[in-house]
């Protein structure tokens, strides 16, 4: 099995605002996490959705409900949310 065949399971936090789905004020979707570490101790790394533009970058899990897009809205840069696999 090669990297492109390997399927991500996502999964949803323990707070409302790390829900697969979550939409914040700001309109940045929340799509879960796959177990990367983030940038808190003992916190995820989740992927984000902007659904003005369609950016997609890494957030931290206490940021998401606050989280603007560093795309369209002069937010933050990403973290990053993905697995490398190592060869």
């Amino acid at each position: 099995m090669n990297d492109i065949d390997m399927q991500i399971q996502w999964q949803e936090g323990r707070d409302e605002s790390v829900e697969i789905g979550y939409l914040n004020p700001h309109d940045q979707q929340c799509c879960g996490h796959c177990g990367v570490l983030g940038a808190d101790h003992g916190q995820y790394a989740y992927k984000t959705e902007c659904t003005i533009c369609g950016y997609v970058y890494g957030t931290k899990e206490s940021d998401m409900y606050e989280r603007r897009c560093p795309e369209c809205q002069d937010g933050a840069a990403g973290i990053k949310y993905w697995k490398t696999i190592n060869r």
